[in-house]
């Protein structure tokens, strides 16, 4: 599969919570990272989503926000991912910000020049990447 979402997270389904209108899903990835899924419930259907399958995860990273301070914040968005800054490309306008996972993946945020100057963003700085779960789109194998 060849898409333009930078950020392509493969796992298993490790819980479901169906509801009559959406269905949250949760994948976990490579080392053990958890990402929420918010889909209809017509989607989950179609996909067969069940406990134990194969799934695709992707995340545009122009969905994903960067935290660097996060104490004493509660937050609506379902996915808080922490790591460490591994590269910094700086563009005119935009930044692209990867950050390393705790659990060994990688996840890449868009944000603007002006927040990556704010946050001091630079390679080690601890980060959190954030997202909400209705962003999160699931493939399954065809």
């Amino acid at each position: 599969m060849k898409i333009s979402a930078r950020n392509v997270f493969t796992g298993k389904i490790s819980a479901i919570q169906n509801g009559p209108v959406s269905t949250e899903v949760e994948v976990t990835v490579a080392g053990g990272d958890k990402i929420i899924a918010v889909v209809t419930h017509t989607s989950a259907t179609t996909l067969s989503l069940a406990v134990g399958k194969d799934v695709t995860a992707l995340v545009k990273a122009s969905s994903v926000l960067v935290m660097t301070d996060g104490a004493g914040i509660r937050l609506s968005a379902r996915n808080c991912l922490a790591g460490t800054v591994s590269k910094v490309t700086k563009g005119a306008v935009n930044t692209e910000v990867a950050i390393k996972l705790a659990g060994g993946g990688e996840i890449h945020a868009i944000i603007t020049h002006g927040s990556e100057v704010e946050l001091g963003l630079k390679e080690g700085v601890p980060a959190t990447a954030v997202f909400k779960a209705p962003s999160v789109i699931l493939g399954v194998p065809a």
